[in-house]
C-alpha cells in the first residue's frame, strides 16, 4: 500500500507542495552577483552609450545600449579579442505594451570565451528604426525580417527587407505587438473577403499552377454582398 493509502490519486488531491530549497547551491547569490567582464569593458569603451545593465534569471547579464550606436557597439563586441562574440544565438524583439518602447534583443555567445551576453536597444513607438546587423552575422538576415514582420521594426540597410512570415499584401498590422487585437484588425467577414480575392499567382509558381484556371470564388462573395445589401434596402 502506498503512503497516500489505497487511493493512487490522493497525492493529486493534496495539491502542490513547496519545493525543497536545498536543491539550489548555497553559493548561488554570490554566483549571480559575479561581475561580467564584458559589462565593464563596454562602459569603459563606450561611456554613456551603455544606458543600463541588469541581471536576469540569476546569471543572465543584460546590457542596454544607445540604439543609434548599435552597429558600432556590436561590431566591437564581435571583433575585440577580449570579447569575441562570434555567434548571434538569437535576434528578436519584446513589446511590453502600454506605450512603452519596443526592445530589440541580441542574444550573443562567445565560443572562444564560453560566455553569453544579452544586448538590448529600446526604440520608442514613434521611431521604430535601427541599423541592420546582417553584415556582422549572416543569420541576422532572416531574424531581422521576422522582427520587422511581427513588430514593425525597420532595419535600415538590410540587404533583403521582404516579408518572411506574412503575405506581402498583409494589412492588419504586426501580430506580436500588444496593441494587435486577438482576432486581427479586420472583421471575420473582411478577412474572408480579402482571402477570396487574393490572386493565386501571388502565392504559387507558374509550374505549380500548370494549366489550371484559378477558381473565381471572389465573385461569389461579391454576389452575397449584393444580395445582403438588397435585403437591407428592402427592409
Amino acid at each position: 500500500m502506498n503512503k497516500a493509502g489505497s487511493n493512487p490519486f490522493a497525492m493529486v488531491d493534496e495539491g502542490p507542495k513547496p519545493s525543497d530549497a536545498t536543491v539550489f547551491p548555497e553559493d548561488a547569490p554570490e554566483a549571480a552577483s559575479a561581475p561580467h567582464p564584458s559589462v565593464e569593458a563596454l562602459r569603459d569603451h563606450f561611456g554613456d552609450a551603455i544606458v543600463a545593465h541588469e541581471v536576469c534569471a540569476g546569471d543572465q547579464h543584460v546590457v542596454y545600449v544607445d540604439p543609434a550606436r548599435n552597429v558600432e557597439i556590436l561590431s566591437w563586441l564581435k571583433a575585440d579579442p577580449g570579447q569575441h562574440y562570434d555567434h548571434l544565438a538569437d535576434l528578436t524583439a519584446v513589446d511590453y505594451g502600454g506605450g512603452r518602447p519596443i526592445q530589440v534583443v541580441y542574444q550573443l555567445w562567445s565560443i572562444p570565451h564560453k560566455r553569453a551576453l544579452r544586448v538590448k536597444a529600446e526604440l520608442p513607438l514613434s521611431e521604430l528604426e535601427i541599423e541592420s546587423v546582417a553584415g556582422l552575422w549572416r543569420c541576422a538576415d532572416w531574424l531581422e525580417r521576422e522582427v520587422a514582420d511581427m513588430f514593425g521594426v525597420v532595419f535600415a540597410g538590410h540587404p533583403d527587407p521582404r516579408r518572411i512570415l506574412m503575405p506581402e499584401n498583409y494589412a492588419e498590422g504586426y501580430p506580436l505587438r500588444k496593441d494587435f487585437p486577438l482576432r486581427g484588425r479586420f472583421s471575420r467577414a473582411e478577412q474572408t473577403r480579402r482571402a477570396l480575392r487574393q490572386n493565386p499567382e501571388d502565392d504559387y509558381f507558374p509550374a505549380e499552377m500548370g494549366d489550371r484556371e484559378p477558381q473565381l470564388v471572389a465573385s461569389v462573395a461579391d454576389d452575397e454582398d449584393d444580395e445582403s445589401e438588397e435585403v437591407n434596402h428592402g427592409d
